[in-house]
């Protein structure tokens, strides 16, 4: 989204105004379409993620084949077995898929949050403060996941999918409409 200028003259092309202004406005759509039903867009969203984990078992399969020595042989094609029944469970019972999905949502945002607080008290002299508020928020959203648990499991990946198309369309809106944005 921005330009990158790390000492070299070469920098990344900026996208005609109108064209982040339309960006905004379509994921900002998409966002409020998401929100309108968040137990189907759930749904999507865990088929999306079960045919995903099939092809990339696929690929890691086929890979397996070009890694050298037996035991990474085996390895590869363990972790793409499981890839692919990962998948194949999840397309195949997207419901239990989503709960599942959420639940371990749930447990890695709390995991994270603590991660941030702890590191956030051990630099609290710098920004530390800001740290520890991005923790908080981490666990207390995995608190509200796994205590809803397996009520949430039906809205919550929907959720989370609106809100961050909406702040992203938010973002490129932002980019688009700031000064420095502006090609020169």
């Amino acid at each position: 989204m921005t330009t990158f200028d790390a000492g070299t003259s070469a920098s990344l092309h900026l996208p005609p105004t109108w064209v982040r202004v339309l960006l905004g406005i379509v994921l900002i759509l998409g966002g409020l379409f998401v929100l309108g039903d968040v137990a189907v867009a759930t749904l999507i969203s865990t088929l999306f993620i079960g045919y995903t984990a099939i092809v990339v078992g696929g690929f890691e399969i086929v890979h397996a084949f070009w890694t050298k020595g037996w035991g990474g042989l085996v390895w590869h094609l363990l972790l793409g077995a499981l890839y692919v029944a990962f998948g194949i469970v999840v397309v195949s019972q997207p419901v239990s898929g989503a709960l599942i999905l959420t639940f371990v949502l749930g447990i890695l945002l709390m995991a994270s949050g603590f991660v941030r607080t702890f590191t956030g008290l051990k630099h609290w002299r710098g920004l530390g403060w800001i740290m520890i508020v991005s923790g908080l928020f981490g666990v207390i959203a995995g608190l509200i996941i796994l205590t809803g648990w397996p009520t949430t499991g039906i809205w919550v990946l929907g959720l989370l999918l609106g809100i961050d198309l909406i702040s992203h369309g938010v973002a490129w809106l932002t980019y688009a409409w700031a000064p420095t944005a502006r090609p020169a």
